[in-house]
């Protein structure tokens, strides 16, 4: 076996690459050593990932380069960091007027056990660039060391390279020479020509990373110092976070990952627009901590034993990527350590269920959002064509199916037939296009489908962690066409950028929306290489319910009777496509589920989330609350039902009086008792009761996590006062301690005290069971909060402060924050409709938004309350009492109103006008039709008396508005 095959030569070009064979040799190498002139970003990017991945398998890799003529890139050099961090050896060859560099070889051996090394080594003309490994002709020959031959010559080269490697002028590559060196480069242009490059483009925000920008630097104005941001895989969420760390300007920053690959992209892409920040890592084999930036993973840090010796303040700006796992454990652990100026949260989550639990960790806001669909309407992503193919050879119904998911052997076992291989491989036939990247339920399901690919003739690879194709190498094939088809099982899910992945196969069932979304997002990135128009998705849909997880995340619908209705007439951008087997429907159809029964909808969040659902997600899946507590009296009532394996939870049983009645359903007229009761939490007060005085104090360190709040109830004149002032705690004392201790008409008894000093829970906890109390508590004091801030959001705004200055530096892109904006506010839909058609302003008032609204033409935008509970469902809920910025629709601006949710006078049959909010789409027979977002409100087919004459830009949240 040879570490590179095909003929001894490479002679360049289009015709023989030299990529191909170079990633091949690192993917089979345990021993990696290159020597070049010049090293330019475009060809490090080519073999970055097979580099690291070389790294990750214990090879060790010797690198030297040189600052000939200035040409190679700093940017590049700064990535070699990267790889020198984990392991790389990394040098640069200083040259002078005596001594220039023109080495360009790349040797590798490999040490097999028992055996004779072998080894190849390329020696000619190519730079590490992607001219010289793509298309430019460069000649290379390669010298093989096979088994039983004589080593003496390659092992001159070896020699040869370990000369210049260690000789007097390469010294080691650091932060500090490339900084230098960075310098120098700029005061001298140096002749990129000679290596067929130019000077890469700064990188520049896109369309949704500019507007989300402009609404962290807002958040901040408003004083929240935590946020989360809900950006669609493949719309550039790293990016934004380091665009926003250099808008902030933060000298100490954290970001905090679950998988090394996404800490290794995301150090690029910081080290790519941060060039003079220096970086760390924080794992289990290295534990930096003193780099401006650090990038950790959550495995190792989240551990109390790192924690405790950090101090809380220690970064300035901390973000968290993948957000959506962050109600673990040690994610939590990591989030109440740490008290940074601004937290970022970062997840491609679609949905507000999903959102619901992790936006609390959030302090409940939610700064920008923008799904697949919003990424494919402005371009960032390109449209996808999905096929929904009925599984037909396989009965789902007839599998286990427990906590949602179904027995993975079985699975194994009906998947791996050859009547299932041939019915995916006809429908692949039909819709695939050049690159496919094939999902599957387990390994050998993952070799099973490559072997019957390979079979029929298609050049497949099954690439897992036990694989004998490298998932590096795997991917260089696919891009350069030697491959079509690549079987996984998990390695693609999160993390990696496959732009050129143009068709998605999915042969298993996905577990959640989540996981779902990420490997349809694999396909979903542009391609400037391939210039791929759409992403081919082959999805193969069993007879379960929880295969609609597919429509409810392709059509952004709430719930799964809401996406069965939906597949009637699906809403998406014109050029996508859904198509699913008609049986697949109208099975589907029969499942029609029965949402009034709240133990229903739990099981089907269960299955959807993958894990119990925390008060909050279920409040936020659109269930009425009142419904619920109808049915089972109490949240934990109706856990305990559902959960009844659970010998932890049981524990609460006795304990049911006490969190339903002294906590979930507590009244509140304004947010304290749930500031009081996180708090309480937070001070162990179930094991050791605390003092009034540190109730006051943590009460007030509480209550500044979420600065609407504060500012909404606190009275004013207490709003600036000290957290150790008398006042302070006569105000927290006489309101929600007293209050708290009161006991209620309908009680037998009060449900916290205060003894000598303390503040006490009025309840005997047993030591084992404190534990569980304690995150019971933690998670209904959560869900007081988000019903209340949704409550409020719905009916009261929250004045921000004129004199705040943002701290909003430069960047490489125009974004305007000139003035604020005026519009008229009108108390319902009649008024406004009757001001424009009479010109009068009666009933009307101003108010003013802030600056990101400063464009809008006040005398076409307005501002409405909703009314009624019409639209109060879907993926994007509009509450009774919202404000909403409309636009009045003019000759001018009319437009196209399909899939707008347009403001709308209609006649009823006694000749009064109605005015409503709804969302138009258009039927196949022309018609037009009026639709709620709520499933109680039937659809309403549009006529001749019916007047459109506003649609709707946004709801507005409090911080959309100033005094």
């Amino acid at each position: 076996m040879k570490l590179a095959e095909g003929p001894v030569l490479t002679s360049g070009g289009l015709d023989d690459p030299f990529l191909p064979k170079l990633t091949q040799a690192i993917n089979r190498a345990t021993s990696i050593e290159m020597s070049v002139s010049f090293i330019q970003r475009s060809g490090l990017d080519l073999i970055f990932d097979a580099l690291s991945d070389a790294l990750e398998r214990d090879a060790s890799i010797s690198i030297v380069t040189s600052d000939y003529l200035l040409i190679t890139d700093p940017v590049a050099l700064r990535h070699l960091m990267i790889l020198q961090s984990r392991g790389a050896k990394t040098k640069i060859f200083t040259c002078n007027s005596n001594q220039s560099f023109h080495m360009k070889s790349y040797i590798f051996v490999q040490q097999q056990t028992g055996l004779a090394d072998i080894g190849s080594a390329f020696i000619g003309s190519n730079n590490i660039s992607k001219a010289a490994f793509t298309h430019a002709f460069e000649w290379c020959l390669r010298h093989d060391l096979l088994p039983n031959q004589d080593p003496k010559e390659f092992n001159h080269i070896r020699q040869q390279f370990l000369n210049i490697f260690n000789h007097s002028q390469a010294i080691d590559l650091s932060d500090t020479f490339i900084n230098d060196y960075a310098q120098k480069r700029k005061l001298c242009k140096p002749p990129l020509a000679i290596v067929h490059e130019t000077e890469p483009e700064e990188p520049v925000p896109n369309s949704a990373q500019a507007e989300a920008l402009i609404a962290l630097a807002d958040t901040r104005l408003a004083k929240q110092s935590k946020g989360l941001v809900v950006l669609a895989t493949g719309m550039g969420k790293t990016w934004l976070a380091a665009f926003d760390v250099l808008q902030f300007n933060a000298k100490k920053v954290l970001f905090v990952a679950h998988r090394e690959e996404i800490l290794i992209q995301a150090e690029r892409t910081f080290r790519t627009l941060l060039p003079q920040s220096t970086t760390g890592h924080f794992n289990a084999k290295t534990k930096v901590i003193d780099a401006d930036i650090v990038f950790a993973s959550i495995q190792t840090l989240g551990k109390p034993e790192y924690l405790n010796k950090l101090d809380q303040a220690h970064f300035d700006y901390v973000i968290v990527d993948e957000f959506h796992h962050a109600g673990a454990v040690s994610y939590r652990l990591l989030l109440n350590h740490f008290t940074p100026q601004f937290l970022l949260g970062l997840t491609a989550t679609p949905e507000r269920t999903d959102q619901a639990d992790i936006l609390s960790l959030c302090d409940n806001n939610l700064v920008f959002e923008r799904n697949i669909i919003d990424g494919i309407e402005s371009g960032i992503l390109v449209p996808f064509h999905y096929q929904g193919i009925k599984d037909e050879t396989v009965d789902y119904r007839e599998l286990p199916w427990r906590n949602g998911k179904f027995d993975p052997q079985q699975l194994m076992n009906l998947f791996a037939t050859q009547k299932r291989a041939k019915h995916v491989f006809g429908h692949w036939k039909t819709h695939k296009q050049q690159r496919t990247l094939a999902f599957c339920v387990s390994k050998a399901h993952a070799d099973f489908m490559a072997q019957c690919f390979s079979a029929r003739g298609i050049k497949a690879v099954s690439v897992h962690s036990g694989s004998e194709v490298r998932r590096g190498e795997a991917l260089s094939q696919l891009n350069s066409g030697e491959i079509e088809v690549i079987f996984s099982v998990d390695l693609f899910n999160e993390g990696t950028d496959l732009p050129s992945i143009d068709t998605i196969l999915i042969l298993r069932p996905t577990e959640s929306k989540i996981l779902f979304l990420q490997q349809l997002g694999r396909g979903l990135r542009t391609s400037p290489e391939t210039n791929k128009t759409f992403v081919s998705v082959i999805d193969f849909i069993g007879n379960h319910i929880s295969f609609l997880n597919r429509p409810m995340a392709l059509l952004q619908a709430a719930n799964a009777n809401e996406a069965i209705k939906r597949l009637n007439n699906p809403e998406i951008d014109s050029k996508c496509l859904i198509n699913i087997d008609p049986e697949l429907v109208d099975f589907w159809q029969q499942l029609k589920l029965d949402y009034t029964k709240a133990d229903q909808q739990y099981q089907l969040l269960k299955d959807d989330l993958g894990h119990r659902p925390t008060a909050t997600e279920f409040y936020h899946s659109g269930y009425v609350w009142s419904k619920m507590t109808k049915q089972n009296d109490s949240w934990f009532e109706l856990v305990l039902s559902q959960e009844r394996e659970d010998k932890t939870l049981l524990a609460l049983t006795p304990y049911l009086p006490f969190l339903s009645r002294g906590v979930e359903k507590t009244t509140m007229t304004k947010c304290f008792k749930a500031i009081l009761l996180e708090a309480f939490v937070e001070l162990d007060g179930l094991n050791h009761p605390p003092t009034i005085e540190a109730v006051c104090i943590k009460s007030w360190q509480v209550f500044k996590r979420y600065p609407k709040l504060w500012t909404q109830d606190v009275k004013t004149d207490l709003q600036h006062i000290d957290v150790h002032s008398p006042k302070w705690r006569k105000y927290w004392l006489d309101n929600p301690i007293t209050f708290l201790c009161k006991q209620d008409k309908s009680d037998t008894q009060s449900w916290f005290v205060v003894q000598e000093n303390r503040l006490h829970a009025n309840v005997d906890v047993k030591v084992d069971d404190i534990e569980v109390m304690s995150t019971a508590m933690s998670e209904l004091s959560e869900l007081l909060l988000a019903r209340y801030s949704q409550r409020q959001s719905a009916s009261t705004l929250t004045p921000i402060s004129k004199t705040v200055q943002s701290n909003v530096v430069t960047l490489p892109i125009e974004v305007s924050r000139d003035e604020q904006a005026s519009l008229s506010y009108y108390p319902d839909l009649k008024i406004a409709c009757g001001h424009f058609k009479t010109g009068t302003d009666d009933n009307s008032e101003t108010l003013t938004l802030n600056s990101t609204f400063s464009k809008l033409d006040p005398s076409i935008f307005f501002v409405a309350p909703a009314s009624g509970d019409s639209m109060n469902g879907g993926k994007n809920p509009i509450e009774n009492g919202n404000l909403l910025l409309l636009e009045r629709i003019t000759a001018i601006n009319a437009g196209s109103i399909t899939g707008k949710i347009m403001a709308i006078e209609i006649q009823d049959d006694a000749g009064n006008n109605q005015y409503l909010l709804r969302k138009v789409s258009k039927l196949t027979n022309g018609q037009y039709q009026l639709n709620a977002h709520n499933p109680a409100y039937s659809p309403i087919l549009a006529n001749d008396s019916m007047q459109t004459f506003a649609r709707l830009k946004q709801v507005l949240n409090a911080s959309d508005f100033v005094k």
